[in-house]
Parts: structure tokens; sequence; C-alpha cells
């Protein structure tokens, strides 16, 4: 039997009530690892800063490989370990660059991951933040050669399959965005930046990357959100990073007439065509990887109850899903599918077949 394959999208930077904070769609990742063979997701769905969650059936594949993966463009190759090469914002102060370092050689002696020597941007990053009226985030990069330049040191000289990139984040940001986001009512207004990072170095390499922002330790305040509270435990948002990249796919192109740079496929890699069924919010139906999914038999399960500042239904674009209420119920409805059964042979009633 073919493994049962599933793929969890929880678009980064829009305000998602699950998945649009510190880690909070991880238990929903772990839940569904459980009814299938394989599950197919990104680092917004499985970082929580210094709490992270290390599921063996899981792919951990960043925002732009996973799009040229649904698109049919690229394979992802499940890999034993990777080489993790750590790339550090040169803009970061000496103290911030050492509690990264610490956290770094404690994945080293507690976990036993493998890392390179890091590398420090020849020039600042000059990382900026923007919003949209909507809420919705992104980010610009002041120096991107300077981010393209320490990636290659790492991969050609020190060996790195994986890149974990920290980077200096302004903090200036609005007072109001950051006191909602810590009180689970707002906008991460990090992730935009950080996505335009990891896809730089992604489309540019053509491996695993994830981010991680060094910022100022904020100052106290007992009334949170448990949603974000992940990201008040201490100094760095590396360990997940770092633990995510580990065992992160490696990717490899289709076309089997490519240039050399790329590395054939093999039968062993994942194919699109292998995803069985796609999960993602009911208001967050846009983006590339959908709409590519959307032309192949996979299942597409959305999530009413995952609310979003995108209003872009299944509806509105023409596309056939089963819509949900939460994702208990869309893991039921995975069972289900697992199993070959309809869901609506599950329901009370029936209606009569009808001729078509």
């Amino acid at each position: 039997m073919l493994p049962y394959t599933v793929m969890l999208i929880v678009p980064t930077g829009i305000g998602a009530a699950i998945g649009g904070y510190a880690g909070d769609a991880l238990p929903t990742a772990k839940a569904i690892s459980q009814v299938c063979d394989r599950l197919i997701t990104h680092p917004n769905v499985m970082n929580g800063a210094q709490l992270y969650s290390n599921l063996p059936n899981t792919l951990y594949t960043e925002g732009y490989a996973l799009d040229q993966f649904a698109a049919g463009h690229w394979n992802l190759r499940p890999v034993h370990q990777n080489k993790i090469g750590l790339l550090i914002d040169s803009g970061t102060e000496p103290d911030l660059i050492a509690r990264h370092l610490q956290a770094a050689d404690a994945a080293r002696a507690t976990l036993g991951l493998t890392l390179t020597d890091y590398v420090l941007t020849d020039e600042p990053l000059n990382v900026g933040i923007q919003s949209a009226e909507s809420g919705a985030t992104w980010g610009t990069i002041g120096n991107p050669d300077s981010l393209l330049r320490a990636a290659d040191k790492l991969i050609n000289q020190a060996g790195a399959t994986a890149i974990a990139v920290i980077a200096r984040f302004p903090e200036d940001l609005p007072e109001n965005a950051l006191h909602d986001y810590r009180h689970g009512q707002g906008v991460d207004p990090l992730a935009g930046a950080e996505a335009v990072i990891s896809h730089l170095i992604v489309r540019h390499f053509k491996i695993p990357c994830a981010h991680a922002p060094a910022l100022s330790p904020l100052e106290l305040d007992i009334s949170i959100s448990p949603k974000s509270a992940a990201e008040e435990l201490g100094h760095t948002f590396l360990p997940c990073v770092l633990v995510g990249l580990s065992r992160a796919p490696q990717f490899a192109l289709v076309d089997s007439m490519a240039a050399n740079s790329f590395d054939r496929p093999r039968s062993t890699d994942i194919h699109r065509s292998q995803v069985n069924a796609l999960v993602l919010p009911e208001s967050a139906c846009g983006g590339s990887a959908l709409l590519h999914l959307s032309q192949t038999s996979t299942q597409i399960i959305t999530v009413r109850e995952n609310t979003s500042r995108m209003q872009v239904s299944p509806v509105d674009l023409g596309i056939r899903s089963i819509s949900v209420n939460s994702y208990l119920e869309a893991i039921g409805v995975l069972v289900a599918h697992r199993c070959g059964i309809s869901p609506d042979s599950l329901s009370p009633k029936i209606d009569r077949i009808r001729r078509l």
C-alpha cells in the first residue's frame, strides 16, 4: 500500500487564529501526523521558539520550496541528517550573537545536532518590516547580496546542507501591533520579513532554510496569551529552527534534463502526485500551493474555524473542497479518506444517487 501523505498549510503573516502565533499550530500537526504516513508542512506550523516537537514522519519544508513542490517543479527528498550552517546578521549586537551561539552549542551538546562553523554577514542585513491595512505583514532586506554571500560561504566552504539564519530585526514596531500579538489578537509583525529571508536563500541555492529573529527580551507582561507565550521564554527563537532543519528534506528538480547544478530525481523522492490530502484555513485559499494542488487528485480540506485576515475561500476560486468546522473534524475526514470511505457515508442521512 502506498504511503498516505498529507500536506498541512497555515500561511505566514495573515493572523491565522491557529498557526498565527508562536507554534500554536504544532498540536494540530502532531495530531495529523498520527493519522498519516507522511506529513508535509512548513516552519510557520512547526516553529515554537524554544519549544518544538520532533515528529519522525514530518517533512519540514520552507514555504517557497513547498510552492515549487506543489507546482510539480521540485521533488522532496527525505534525509537522515542535515549539516546546518548558522548565518548571523553582522548588525546584531555582540551579546545577542553570544546568546545565539550558546543556543547553537546547546543544540549540539544536548540534542546531538550537526552544525558547521558559523558565518557573519559582511554587511548588516538591515531588515525592514511593512504591513498592509488588513494587518498582513511583509518585509524587506537592505543588503540581500550580503545574505547570499554568507550562505554561499557556508555551503561551499563549510559544507552546509541547510541554512539557519539569524537576522537582527527592528524593535520600533507599532506598540499596538506588538501588544495585540502578545495577547493573542493580532498578526505576527515579524512573519512576513522572515519569509522573505528564507525564500531568497531557498530560491537561489535550492537547499532547506529557516529563520530565527534576533530581538532584545521583552519586558515581563503577566497577562500575555498562551498562544504567544513560547516567544517569552528566553533570549532566542533558534532551537526549533535547528531541530526542524536537522531533518528537513532536500530538493530535486523534476526535469531530468535540467542543469547539472540540480540533483536528478530518485525513485525514493516524493512527488506532488503522492499528496493525498491538503488541509488549510478556509479563508486563506489564495496561495500558490493550493492553486497548483487543486488541479490534481489531492483532496482539499478547508477549516472554517481557523479564521485569518485573508478572505479568499475555495468557493471564490471555484475550487472543490470538503469544508469542515475544526481541525478535529478534519482529522476525522482524513481517517475516512485514508480508508477509502466517503465522509458522506458517516452521516445519519444520505441523499439518493441522482442521474447525471
